[in-house]
C-alpha cells in the first residue's frame, strides 16, 4: 500500500470509524468488523484527505459528472466535487410528494456520463438500485467510485452488470495496517480475515 493509503488507515481508525465486535449489518449479515464514515463530517481536515484520495481515483476517468448515493456519499461527495471542480448530482432514495417530485436533484442532461460515488461497498445491491434511476434518466453509468471495498462480493455484482469497481481501500487492507501498528489483535486480524471472501 501507498504511504497516503496507510495514513487513510490509521486516520479511519482514529476518527473511531473503524469498529472492532460484533455487528449486525444492513444485509442482516454478522460482522466482526463495522465500519462508519458519517463520521467523516465532524472532522473537515480528514475529509478533505479522504475527498483527495477519490480525487486520485476518479482522474484517469472520463465522465461528466459525480453521482453520489444518499446518505453517507452526500457529504463525501460534495467534499469531492470541491476538490476536483465537477459537478454532482444524486438520486433520491424517497421521490417527494410535492414540489418538482424530482427522482434526481442536480442539473444534468440526458446522455452525459456520471459516476457514482459511495462511501463503501458490501454486496453491491445498494448500488445498482441507486444506478437504476440514473440509467432511467438517460445518464451513462460506467463506474463506481468507493473509499472502502468490503470484499463482500459487491465488485463482482457491478462486473456482472457492466459497471467498474474502483476503491481507495479494501477491508483487508484495513486489518492487516492496524495489525502490524498493534492497534489490532491477531487473532481479530485472523477472525476479520476469516469472515472476507476472496476476490
Amino acid at each position: 500500500m501507498s504511504r497516503s493509503q496507510l495514513e487513510l488507515c490509521r486516520g479511519l481508525h482514529d476518527l473511531g470509524a473503524v469498529k472492532f465486535g460484533r455487528f449486525t449489518l444492513k444485509s442482516g449479515a454478522v460482522s466482526p468488523v463495522y465500519i462508519d464514515l458519517r463520521l467523516l463530517v465532524t472532522e473537515p481536515s480528514f475529509l478533505a484527505v479522504v475527498a483527495q484520495a477519490y480525487a486520485e481515483l476518479l482522474a484517469p476517468l472520463s465522465f461528466d459528472r459525480l453521482a453520489a448515493i444518499p446518505y453517507a456519499a452526500l457529504p463525501i461527495g460534495t467534499a469531492v466535487a470541491l476538490a476536483t471542480g465537477r459537478p454532482m448530482i444524486y438520486p433520491r432514495r424517497e421521490v417527494k410528494e410535492h414540489g418538482t417530485r424530482q427522482t434526481i436533484e442536480g442539473r444534468f442532461q440526458p446522455g452525459e456520463t456520471v459516476v457514482v460515488l459511495d462511501d463503501l461497498i458490501s454486496s453491491g445491491d445498494s448500488k445498482l438500485e441507486a444506478i437504476a434511476p440514473l440509467v432511467a434518466a438517460g445518464l451513462v453509468v460506467r463506474d463506481v467510485v468507493v473509499l472502502i471495498d468490503r470484499l463482500g462480493g459487491g465488485g463482482e455484482t457491478l462486473r456482472e452488470r457492466g459497471y467498474r469497481l474502483h476503491s481507495v481501500l479494501t477491508l483487508a487492507d484495513i486489518a492487516a495496517t492496524l495489525a502490524a501498528d498493534g492497534r489490532l489483535s491477531a487473532e481479530r486480524e485472523a477472525e476479520v480475515t476469516a469472515y472476507l471472501r476472496p476476490t
